[in-house]
């Protein structure tokens, strides 16, 4: 749990200092990124429908795993974004990726018995660059280092908030 719990919170953070230069996201839009920065995790989904029940009811060889690199990825971004209006789709696209891909940045980070990172550019590549070897997804500590970054994110976005408000009543 303190793997997907650091990537909400990351994407929280990222959306929130974006906020700081992009006036025009809000914090819908913040929720956007986090959304993004979970979405290469919804091949968990395989824990409620595994592949072998997949391929049954489908009748053709299936696997939940693409879903956790980069095609898979793109394939999430473009499929949630139409869920959206026409006019917010490029907004939604850019920001779903950029949660999408600080998740594959964190998961690229991660400790392997191998060396290697999963096959995170496929379909265009089955290269799997050199794992970072910084943290194991069952570790804590990572979770606790962003959740304590995203607090001070949050009383940093609260104060400007503040003062703009403030700003704008005396103005």
């Amino acid at each position: 749990m303190a793997d997907i719990l650091t990537h909400v919170l990351v994407g929280y953070i990222i959306g929130t200092l974006l906020s700081f230069r992009y006036e025009w996201i809000r914090p819908a839009h913040v929720t956007l990124v986090m959304i993004g920065a979970l979405s290469p995790d919804f091949v968990k989904i395989e824990l409620f429908v595994p592949d072998g029940l997949a391929t049954a009811l489908l009748g053709v060889p299936f696997s939940w795993s693409p879903l956790h690199t980069l095609g898979g990825t793109v394939l999430v971004i473009c499929l949630a974004s139409l869920l959206l209006a026409p006019e917010y789709r490029a907004q939604a696209l850019a920001l779903f990726a950029i949660g999408a891909f600080s998740h594959h940045a964190l998961d690229v980070l991660l400790m392997t018995p191998t060396g290697d990172a999963y096959a995170v550019f496929w379909p265009l590549t089955g290269y799997r660059p050199p794992a970072g070897g910084l943290y194991l997804s069952s570790d804590r500590w990572p979770a606790l280092a962003s959740g304590l970054v995203a607090v001070v994110v949050w009383a940093v976005a609260r104060r400007r908030r503040d003062d703009a408000s403030e700003t704008h009543a005396l103005g």
